[in-house]
């Protein structure tokens, strides 16, 4: 079933209440996916900076210490590059003043066995098994400041309940994807996308929507441009929320099988699963509050 809570904020004066928000959202959608959840946060102070990227690893234990991950990774770096670690609720964040590539590449030569579940500039990702309100809690979320929010809470269909396959997928710089349904023809997308050299991480489906669309960012589509190329390409019953570092995007299937439900002001723009996600937000009751339609692409930029 799942359940999503996304949020963007339009007015800076909502920042500092961001995670706070979120964290009332994510609390009214738990029993849509009580397993395992996820969260992305964009503009954190303290996880993430500007001129910096940063990596999130999958896990808190990453078999060695963080002060031996900052070692190895800073040695595989220019000198100024001032690489950190951080360990936050089941998440390890590598941060450095270098590219994410770089990046990548010395955290998966100090770690060859890591999980990399978030990169970026902006972006921080942290997911988990367990209740979603305890993983909320345990990754301090609702003391969080920050420009945009998005959640998952996952009841797994799939592919097995593990951390590795809880929502959001970010598999490219500040790009994260959300799902609620199923992509029926996974598999058969996962091979054209392997035959054209992406590497995937799991067998989860909502991971093959969020290479395809990475992919076609690559080749130079829009975000809205993918997620319509997307609705050729993958078959099922769903609805996607996908953000960037300064965009965020809903999408449901032809049929809107799976529900949404939309909230927007001059302050922000929320989407949620339920109505009952979005009825604490400030200002609902002036608020536009829609469906979205069937196949239509809705974005919004910051």
């Amino acid at each position: 079933m799942c359940g999503i809570a996304a949020l963007q904020l339009r007015n800076p004066s909502l920042h500092p209440r961001m995670g706070s928000l979120l964290s009332s959202m994510l609390c009214q959608i738990v029993d849509r996916g009580p397993d395992s959840a996820g969260l992305a946060v964009y503009n954190t102070p303290g996880l993430v900076s500007e001129g910096t990227s940063t990596l999130s690893l999958l896990g808190r234990d990453q078999v060695i210490t963080t002060a031996a991950i900052t070692a190895g990774v800073a040695a595989l770096l220019p000198s100024d590059a001032q690489a950190a670690v951080q360990v936050v609720g089941d998440t390890t964040l590598v941060s450095a003043a270098v590219g994410t590539d770089l990046l990548v590449k010395a955290v998966s030569e100090t770690l060859p066995g890591s999980t990399i579940i978030g990169r970026g500039e902006h972006v921080a990702v942290m997911k988990s098994v367990g209740h979603p309100m305890e993983i909320a809690a345990d990754h301090g979320l609702e003391a969080m400041a920050g420009s945009q929010g998005l959640s998952h809470t996952r009841m797994a269909t799939e592919s097995a309940v593990t951390a590795g396959g809880s929502h959001p997928f970010s598999v490219a710089d500040d790009l994260c994807l959300v799902h609620n349904g199923s992509f029926s023809n996974h598999a058969t997308v996962r091979r054209d996308l392997r035959r054209e050299g992406v590497v995937f991480d799991s067998d989860n489906d909502t991971e093959v929507g969020a290479r395809y669309v990475a992919s076609r960012l690559k080749q130079g589509d829009t975000l809205e441009e993918a997620l319509v190329n997307l609705g050729k390409v993958l078959d099922g019953f769903y609805t996607l929320v996908v953000t960037t570092a300064d965009s965020m995007a809903v999408v449901r299937d032809p049929i809107a099988c799976k529900p949404a439900i939309i909230a927007e002001t001059d302050d922000y723009v929320a989407m949620a699963s339920e109505y009952r996600a979005l009825a604490g937000l400030p200002g609902i009751d002036n608020a536009r509050i829609f469906e979205p339609e069937p196949g239509k692409v809705y974005t919004w930029s910051l």
